[in-house]
């Protein structure tokens, strides 16, 4: 999967941030966790890997809330020009907060419609009602990733390059955000599963096998929301449904809605961190 603009951005952005507090230990914890961040693959497409990065993200933010309860942050913040209050307030924080729980709700959906049609592949097996059902789930789908293109327009626009001289804090807090949005666009790939392919020809329920028996380097390239989609395209197109097909689409199904779940648990955690992080801005500017 191409890495995504924003992440490319921060692929650029690799360097450490040169502060004037660098001395600071609260200040180089989290410049250590954006650095690590960076260094991590935030374009891969792994649900594993999504889960370790989120699980990275939340520990950032747990590093900024304790540098925003420090004198040298709070300091900073508040007596920063209206620009700096301005992004704080309507910006960044706030975006991020709407983002999250944009993703949350996309996830969510996916989830409930996914087992929806787990609930019918095991009550009714290979009837073809079982079609009709995959049907309604791949509708779903494309509803869904409606939804994750306009999240995607809108977080470019979110690209802020705030720039105030002699405000640490504010420099740190940007680069935050960045790292940040490149990872919510890397959930947002992963659950459109955008490798994903619709070809009628290829109406052999062998593809499926191999794509449920991939060569370790092929995985990487390779989800368990891919996976779903290809073969319930490829189910569809198969009447009457086998008993084997169904078989096979049910290992899929339950592979697919373990990563989400583990990916849910940690955008879960990251949302109560983001907001967090927004109380504590806001008390600094009370």
């Amino acid at each position: 999967m191409a890495a995504s603009p924003a992440i490319q951005k921060i692929a650029h952005h690799s360097r450490s941030i040169s502060l004037p507090s660098r001395s600071h230990p609260l200040t180089l914890r989290v410049e250590e966790h954006l650095c690590r961040l960076r260094s991590s693959e935030l374009a891969t497409s792994s649900s594993s890997s999504i889960c370790h990065n989120l699980a990275g993200l939340q520990d950032l933010y747990d590093s900024v809330d304790e540098l925003l309860q420090s004198s040298v942050a709070q300091n900073s913040i508040s007596s920063g020009p209206g620009k700096c209050v301005d992004w704080i307030l309507d910006g960044s924080s706030l975006e991020v907060l709407d983002v999250c729980g944009n993703t949350r709700d996309i996830l969510s959906h996916m989830k409930e419609s996914l087992q929806d049609l787990q609930s019918c592949v095991r009550r009714r097996g290979a009837e073809s009602s079982v079609a009709n059902e995959v049907s309604t789930y791949i509708l779903s789908r494309k509803k869904g990733n409606k939804m994750i293109h306009k999240c995607l327009a809108d977080m470019k626009k979110m690209e802020h390059d705030v720039s105030i001289e002699d405000n640490e804090i504010v420099t740190i807090l940007s680069q935050v955000e960045k790292i940040t949005i490149a990872m919510f666009e890397s959930i947002l790939s992963f659950i459109s599963g955008t490798k994903a392919v619709t070809r009628s020809k290829r109406n052999s329920w062998s593809l499926v096998s191999k794509l449920m028996h991939t060569k370790p380097q092929e995985e990487k390239d390779t989800t368990e929301v891919v996976k779903a989609d290809v073969a319930l395209n490829i189910l569809i197109s198969r009447k009457p449904c086998k008993a084997v097909d169904v078989k096979n689409i049910q290992e899929l199904l339950e592979a697919l809605e373990m990563s989400i779940q583990a990916v849910e648990v940690g955008l879960n955690s990251l949302f109560r961190s983001l907001i967090k992080t927004r109380v504590s801005l806001l008390n600094i500017l009370k």
